[in-house]
């Protein structure tokens, strides 16, 4: 896929406005992928929805692969603002060897900040199907590629290195991984089944309240396997520091005989 060009006109020619234009093709664009898909949706529709004429799509981006690529970096942009404080959060607590309820408040942090995600797309309609099709795989693949990169590898390394911590296990291990994915499905139920989650609990939309509602709800529970894990964790160790003593004691009485 070809890169999004830059912008042609010198800041002296004016650049805002032009700025300004290539945002509003970008945000027509990632309602009609969203609605149509890659495939379904014409530059000229989609010059159309933006209110420029076809040729400006060609000017600021060359085609259509490149509108698509300009649409996921810049939806990467902004995930980035909601995911990368929580995600730098996290790694901090990592570094520094935090204690286990700070890193359970670390998880529940990225947790939220999946949620709050979430909930936004879901107001969107447009963006919520843009990135529904992307991860099912019927969009270009270099869109998974940015995305990944961009946004899902860090959020998942924080997540399960967090988790791995908590349970004192690799955060590798394919029961980090299950676990970790599993408690963030609590938030991404909301997304990918939207419409049958919000029928199932007779709601028209996920408002302010009834997003607060959710998190609360998944806060805790979240909270509450975590802390169970760590407790495992605890006694597992407990149960092999008396194995390891005895183990050696003998070591040391053989050595001195």
């Amino acid at each position: 896929m070809n890169s999004a060009k830059k912008l042609r006109r010198s800041p002296e020619g004016g650049y805002a406005r032009g700025d300004e234009t290539r945002h509003r093709i970008i945000e027509a664009a990632v309602e009609m992928f969203g609605e149509h898909g890659f495939e379904g949706a014409s530059t000229r529709d989609i010059a159309a929805r933006a209110g420029v004429n076809a040729p400006a799509l060609q000017y600021y981006f060359e085609n259509k692969e490149g509108v698509y690529r300009a649409c996921v970096e810049a939806l990467a942009d902004e995930a980035w603002k909601t995911f990368g404080p929580a995600i730098e959060k996290a790694q901090e607590a990592l570094d520094g060897n935090a204690d286990t309820p700070a890193l359970i408040d670390a998880f529940i942090r990225i947790q939220e900040a999946i949620a709050d995600g979430a909930f936004a797309k879901a107001s969107k309609p447009g963006r919520r199907m843009f990135f529904a099709r992307e991860q099912a795989g019927y969009e270009p693949e270099s869109a998974t590629q940015i995305l990944s990169c961009r946004i899902r590898d860090p959020l998942n390394s924080a997540s399960t290195a967090i988790v791995g911590r908590i349970c004192g296990l690799p955060a590798t291990d394919a029961i980090i991984l299950i676990r970790t994915f599993s408690l963030h499905g609590q938030v991404v139920i909301f997304h990918v089944a939207h419409r049958k989650t919000l029928s199932l609990l007779g709601w028209t939309s996920i408002d302010t309240e009834k997003a607060e509602l959710l998190k609360s709800v998944i806060r805790e529970q979240t909270r509450t396997l975590l802390e169970h894990w760590s407790r495992e964790r605890d006694a597992a160790l407990a149960q092999t520091a008396p194995a390891t003593a005895a183990g050696t004691r003998t070591k040391t009485r053989t050595r001195a005989s």
